[in-house]
């Protein structure tokens, strides 16, 4: 028996390309923010996926946008409960340090699309975590479960229609909102966006030591 193999929960779709993968967790444990190499088991293709659950959550989530020339998104979706897959990991330090969190500082998460995982594991880690999420998203649809936030700490930016809570990119927001200067932010999704954001970041005055990226496609 290979150790990194895990069982499938189940699948929880979100949109009709959107899903959450629920995976046997066994005795993993890993850091709010943290990431996995996963792949179906006996396969030659894996991707890195950050850990959309929460600490002590019982399974292992991860949050999957199935590509249209996605290898590995495409085989996790067809997977049924009872299915194997290759786990490896957790991996990476994009996680909140243990001095962030003593001291009651205040996080600014920035996210696009499924970039939105990592904080999701964050938020459901840490209950009484002083944050803000502001989420760019195409549509109001990709407000990808939502309620998990407190409705006055998540801000969906949409670009494509006007049914979130910000019409517009999410730069645009942080352009036309306060950010407190000793706000730790914290930027994950593509690379644009985590440039852009940046520069409206430095240019309202937060420091380069409060500004922690991880690019997620």
């Amino acid at each position: 028996m290979n150790n990194n193999y895990h069982k499938i929960l189940g699948l929880r779709e979100l949109t009709s390309s959107t899903f959450v993968l629920e995976i046997e967790r066994r005795d993993m444990k890993f850091e709010p923010g943290q990431h996995i190499l996963l792949g179906r088991a006996g396969d030659i293709h894996h991707r890195e996926y950050s850990i959309y659950s929460g600490v002590e959550d019982k399974a292992l989530e991860v949050l999957v946008k199935e590509v249209e020339d996605g290898e590995v998104s495409k085989t996790l979706k067809h997977l049924k409960p009872g299915d194997e897959v290759e786990v490896q990991g957790p991996l990476g330090f994009f996680t909140l340090e243990d001095e962030f969190l003593q001291t009651g500082n205040r996080f600014l998460f920035i996210a696009s699309g499924t970039g939105i995982s990592p904080f999701h594991s964050m938020v459901r880690s840490f209950p009484n975590l002083n944050y803000k999420v502001v989420h760019g998203i195409r549509h109001a649809s990709d407000a990808y479960e939502k309620s998990d936030y407190a409705s006055i700490r998540y801000v969906a930016c949409t670009s494509r229609d006007d049914q979130g809570d910000f019409n517009g990119r999410l730069t645009s927001f942080l352009q036309q909102n306060e950010v407190e200067p000793d706000t730790h932010c914290f930027l994950c999704g593509n690379f644009e966006m985590i440039r852009d954001a940046m520069n409206v970041l430095e240019e309202k005055g937060i420091p380069q030591d409060h500004l922690h990226a991880e690019v997620y496609f």
